[in-house]
């Protein structure tokens, strides 16, 4: 209440200074223009008193009093222009300062309530200095713990586990060019074998080193490891972020729905896509997405109850309802690989190369999902 009642007054006394000439009456206004009159009448008088007592000459004096006379003028011009323009009525005047007083003081406290916090207590110097201190001294910790790793790293160039840690580390600190850079010791260590998402991993990094932009060597590094590991997820989120960078929401979409149904709920990737996936499906011309759904408990034991034929049926016809899908409507290139890799496990491999050398058309000129299609078509055991 201190507070607010300090911060009234000094809204108050501020406006009571700008508003004081509305406020006043207009009787109590002294024109300058005629005070300046009254000067120079004086000025001319004293230049008669000066010639005659020999202060000035003759010459001197009438450049004086023509120079006095052409301000005396000037000023008679400029009175009778103010009586001309005249006051404003006081009644108008007033009715102005009111209502400039009611909306500076109600505007300052709605901007108040919206951006302020009324209600939080006095924080007292010396502790936002003891809660400054300790976030530097821990910011100081972690460079020295980082700085210390480094040092060992150069004498176990090829620790991947230590690299691992400073990777980590350096990120947590945002210092993300040098993880960039940590995380491509990572990859150099493991060569040929290095798995797919610690490629996606290094995507990443750049991503955050360039405020989320999808550079062109970041999107090398996410083809890479979605060349590897085609249903990583971090891969396929990144993927549909790149869709959308390039303006392609159309293809963003069932990339980033098919990970919302996938799950887990508390992923970085669900926790990132569930906000817009509203917003994305209308840019995409899509409806929006129902609310996931997996199997009950009571279904997921009656489909291992069933007898061996009927389970083989039931997966056949899911299989053939996802070609059937992807043949009228399309789908992004997981669902196609998916559809490789199940035709595949099926024994179908006619179908299946025929759907390869479909989803190579669909998607040709994208260097991304046609690794993804290789990747499920080696996976089917598809002669390249």
């Amino acid at each position: 209440m201190v507070f607010l009642g300090i911060a009234a007054a000094l809204v108050l006394g501020s406006l009571a200074l700008v508003l004081a000439p509305l406020l006043r009456g207009s009787d109590r206004l002294a024109r300058r223009a005629s005070h300046d009159m009254q000067v120079f009448r004086d000025q001319l008088r004293e230049i008669d008193a000066d010639r005659a007592r020999g202060i000035l000459s003759a010459e001197e004096a009438e450049a004086t009093r023509i120079e006095v006379s052409r301000r005396l003028l000037a000023a008679a011009d400029a009175e009778g222009a103010e009586a001309s323009a005249g006051p404003a009525p006081r009644g108008l005047s007033r009715a102005a300062a009111l209502a400039a007083l009611v909306l500076a003081g109600a505007g300052a406290g709605a901007a108040y309530l919206q951006l302020g916090a009324p209600g939080m207590p006095d924080r007292p110097l010396r502790e936002r200095q003891a809660q400054i201190a300790a976030i530097e001294a821990e910011r100081d910790d972690g460079a020295a713990l980082i700085a210390q790793l480094q040092k060992v790293l150069e004498d176990r160039p090829d620790d991947l586990q230590g690299h691992r840690l400073l990777v980590t580390s350096l990120a947590g600190m945002g210092r993300m060019a040098e993880a960039v850079d940590a995380q491509r010791r990572v990859i150099g260590i493991q060569g040929e074998a290095v798995p797919g998402h610690e490629l996606v991993s290094l995507a990443g990094l750049m991503i955050a080193a360039e405020d989320g932009r999808i550079s062109p060597e970041a999107e090398a590094a996410l083809a890479a490891g979605l060349a590897k590991d085609p249903e990583d997820p971090s891969g396929r989120y990144f993927s549909g972020l790149l869709f959308l960078q390039n303006g392609q929401p159309e293809r963003a979409y069932p990339i980033w729905s098919r990970l919302l149904e996938e799950g887990p709920p508390d992923a970085p990737w669900v926790k990132a896509i569930a906000p817009v996936i509203e917003g994305l499906a209308a840019e995409a011309g899509r409806p929006p997405p129902a609310p996931a759904r997996g199997p009950g408990a009571a279904e997921v034991e009656a489909a291992g109850a069933m007898p061996a034929g009927e389970r083989q049926a039931m997966i056949e016809g899911m299989v053939d309802r996802l070609a059937e899908r992807l043949a009228t409507e399309g789908g992004p290139p997981e669902d196609w690989a998916q559809l490789i890799r199940s035709l595949g496990v099926l024994g179908r491999a006619d179908e299946a190369g025929r759907i390869r050398d479909e989803a190579g058309e669909a998607f040709a000129g994208d260097p991304a999902a046609l690794a993804q299609i290789a990747a499920a078509a080696r996976d089917a055991g598809l002669a390249p």
